[in-house]
């Protein structure tokens, strides 16, 4: 595990404790249950926001503490525990990411305080098809006046019944494929020119299918020259998805556990059958692994290492392969109970599929890593 600050360890308890108490897995069914309209419980997001958690990577001068990225990835471990459903992830990892990496003076001023108080939710829109394909942006950018028109479509786009603010990819020259030739613009939800098609995840996270009809957007950095912004902080949103699933599959291997040390079955615990033990003890060293790899990442991020991509990539698809194995053994080893709706198993594992799809599954991130290695 990774060494803490003092800072670090307080931030971390206080995740912790905040939701265990205010927003168990209790919560997460209420809220599924509701059918609320964003996807997430809006007092448990101003609460979180009261207490800083959105503004932990923006600097001081826009209104955020500057712990780094390690420490947004301990508070979305604890989310990732309970299934906190958040715009932290989209809004105050990946949006603020984006205008930090990219951003003029002016543009950090208006939205990252913002961002930081949870007064407003930004998110990216990037991907225009059914998989993460940053690279292929077919969406147009045309200079109009001061400004540029924005048409074509995005997919998917994370948070985006609640967004005020999308940071959109375009195309100003070049093809899809081409990563010369992308930019990044600012677009307010509310522009002319916007329509959204409000969807449900399987993890009944709330996501848009957002249309651009010659929408006025402001640009983010330099035109044509918006992909190694749009990677880096693609990559920072990776790290902290990595860090929720690391959360989240902890928890469903340490319920599975206290369910083998309590099932009885042919009078003696179920714990006690050597296949069962075996199978828990794939799934503990795949947990540690995955851990050292997320942390890793997370580190990298903070020091400005020039592995960062690697390192992100190795995390997404290790973190995506043990998630998606702890779900399902979390079903298999409850048996019947683990199949229905009562039972939280299957909150977990819907999870699981949602965490591997967002920002490229283990097949696309393993293709990365072969790429940067020169494989």
């Amino acid at each position: 595990m990774a060494v803490l600050t003092e800072e670090q360890s307080m931030l971390r308890d206080a995740a912790k404790s905040w939701v265990q108490e205010k927003s168990p897995v209790t919560a997460f069914r209420k809220m599924r249950d509701s059918g609320a309209p964003l996807g997430y419980d809006v007092d448990a997001w101003n609460e979180q926001a009261e207490m800083g958690w959105a503004g932990v990577i923006i600097p001081e001068d826009f209104g955020g503490s500057n712990f780094g990225y390690l420490s947004m990835g301990l508070i979305l471990e604890e989310m990732g525990r309970t299934l906190t459903a958040s715009p932290l992830l989209a809004s105050g990892l990946a949006a603020a990411s984006a205008l930090i990496l990219g951003g003029s003076d002016a543009q950090k001023g208006e939205w990252l305080p913002k961002i930081a108080d949870g007064s407003l939710v930004a998110t990216l829109a990037v991907d225009e098809g059914p998989h993460h394909a940053p690279e292929k942006v077919a969406l147009k950018a045309e200079k109009s006046g001061s400004g540029y028109k924005l048409t074509g479509k995005k997919t998917f786009v994370l948070e985006g019944p609640a967004a005020g603010l999308f940071i959109v990819s375009a195309r100003t020259s070049g093809k899809p494929g081409d990563t010369d030739g992308i930019s990044l613009f600012l677009v307010k939800a509310d522009a002319a020119g916007v329509t959204k098609q409000n969807l449900k995840l399987a993890d009944s996270r709330g996501v848009s299918n957002v249309e651009f009809n010659g929408a006025e957007g402001e640009l983010l950095g330099e035109e044509g020259k918006g992909w190694p912004v749009l990677e880096a902080t693609l990559d920072r949103a990776r790290a902290g998805v990595c860090a929720e699933m690391l959360g989240a599959a902890v928890q469903a291997f340490e319920t599975t556990l206290d369910y083998l040390k309590t099932r009885v079955q042919f009078g003696q615990v179920i714990g006690s059958f050597q296949a069962l033990q075996h199978r828990a003890a794939k799934m503990f060293t795949d947990l540690e692994l995955a851990r050292s790899a997320v942390e890793a990442a997370l580190q990298a991020i903070d020091a400005g290492n020039p592995d960062v991509p690697e390192l992100v990539s190795l995390a997404k698809a290790k973190m995506g392969d043990t998630f998606h194995l702890v779900s399902n053994e979390m079903v298999q080893m409850h048996g019947g109970i683990g199949m229905t709706d009562a039972h939280d198993a299957g909150f977990y594992l819907k999870r699981a599929r949602a965490c591997e799809a967002a920002f490229g599954s283990q097949g696309y991130h393993r293709d990365r890593y072969a790429r940067i290695q020169g494989y």
